[in-house]
């Protein structure tokens, strides 16, 4: 098995919708340790809740892995928020130590207990994040880290328990590491040869393929404002 991995969950996470920041907006990003297995279908753990199913939630986002790795870069960044004291703060289901946005690969295939998950895009930070810390640039921040995130797709459902391991048993891109793709969104954002290569990867959803198409064509970036910001954008 090439780069075989074996990372034991800190925590399994799930959240109810509930009232989020001043907006009182409902959300599900409140996620909360588990102690008890739970089944992962294609569209997620049963139990978990996402208001917002239009952009969170769904095959390509069945799983949200954020690494405890970087909390405490965040708290160097944005202080002793509370919201940092337990895992969850960014609204994960899956949470680690040993793994990061540079040593996961789009297209990384993982065991979890009876289940098969597969890397299937990076995070998208959007202004939840800001109500959710108190902090009014905190989607900002998230992006321009790189410290982002990302999300699975279930390739075979199954029970998944606090404490089961995730074992990588597949790396078919180990050419495209999350920071890669993270570095074409944001950083190198017209550079050509990156966009037509993420333009061809079958693995990635059709809607991040779309953003490097569009660039490509227009040889513009695409408006982060509403996504970041919220109601408050133009």
């Amino acid at each position: 098995m090439p780069h075989a991995t074996n990372t034991p969950l800190k925590a399994l996470l799930i959240g109810e919708i509930a009232p989020l920041g001043e907006k009182q907006a409902p959300s599900g990003i409140d996620k909360k340790p588990v102690e008890r297995a739970l089944f992962l279908s294609h569209t997620g753990f049963i139990g978990d809740n996402q208001a917002d199913t239009k952009h969170h939630g769904g095959p390509d986002k069945a799983v949200h892995h954020y690494p405890r790795d970087h909390y405490d870069a965040w708290r160097e960044e944005i202080g002793d928020n509370t919201v940092l004291d337990s895992p969850g703060a960014f609204g994960e289901n899956l949470s680690t130590l040993g793994l990061n946005e540079e040593t996961v690969a789009l297209g990384d295939v993982f065991r979890l207990g009876n289940a098969i998950l597969e890397v299937s895009q990076g995070r998208q930070p959007c202004w939840k994040l800001n109500s959710r810390f108190g902090v009014r640039d905190m989607a900002l921040r998230v992006q321009k880290s790189g410290r982002t995130g990302w999300y699975y797709r279930v390739l075979q459902e199954g029970q998944v328990a606090p404490g089961d391991v995730l074992e990588r048993i597949e790396r078919p891109l180990p050419e495209w590491p999350l920071k890669r793709l993270w570095q074409t969104l944001y950083v190198k954002t017209l550079d050509r040869s990156e966009l037509e290569e993420m333009a061809a990867l079958e693995k990635l959803p059709d809607g991040w393929r779309r953003y490097a198409q569009r660039r490509l064509e227009s040889g513009k970036v695409e408006s982060w404002n509403r996504r970041l910001q919220g109601d408050k954008a133009d």
